[in-house]
């Protein structure tokens, strides 16, 4: 005949129940303070960023990165969507596009991410500004003829900007750091 195991006492079990579950607790809240804070996936939606972003294209969004430089591509909310664009002005900045080219504060500035894109003539006057306030961006997708950005809704809101954005996961021939 063999041994009785001996019953476990409710505190016991509810000590074993704890000891089971307790890494798969810390996990799940590991994971969503790295979503909510640090990096996170984000989905290219239409063909604003084409050729340097595809639709339907997966990115990760570093969230820790809030110092935006010219050129960077950002995510930023409106309208409750999340948008992607490439920055092309900074706060201090003027802004003005004429005969196809970049001029930041009255200089030339070479764009090497667009290829044969065409951008009509504008000016940050055609928004109401002399210059980009403190706290905001001017941006731009990279396929200017089928943008909704800065041109058309208005500078963008530095406290609106999610983060940064120059890594690609899917798809998987895309995948890795991508030029900025």
């Amino acid at each position: 005949m063999e041994p009785e195991t001996p019953k476990k006492t409710p505190k016991q079990k509810a000590s074993s129940f704890l000891k089971a579950t307790l890494p798969y607790v810390v996990i799940v809240i590991v994971v969503a303070l790295i979503r909510t804070f640090i990096i996170t996936p984000v989905q290219v939606e239409g063909m604003s960023m084409y050729s340097t972003l595809d639709d339907k294209e997966i990115l990760l969004l570093k969230k820790y990165d809030k110092d935006y430089d010219r050129f960077d591509i950002v995510v930023f909310n409106y309208n409750n969507t999340k948008l992607i664009k490439r920055v092309i002005g900074l706060p201090g900045d003027t802004v003005e596009y004429k005969d196809n080219q970049l001029y930041i504060n009255d200089k030339k500035v070479t764009e090497y991410f667009l290829k044969n894109q065409e951008t009509y003539d504008f000016t940050l006057k055609d928004l109401g500004y002399e210059k980009i306030p403190r706290g905001y961006y001017f941006v731009m997708g990279d396929n200017r003829t089928n943008s909704t950005d800065s041109r058309i809704i208005g500078l963008v809101s530095e406290k609106d900007i999610e983060g940064t954005t120059n890594f690609a996961i899917f798809p998987l021939d895309k995948f890795g750091n991508f030029n900025k």
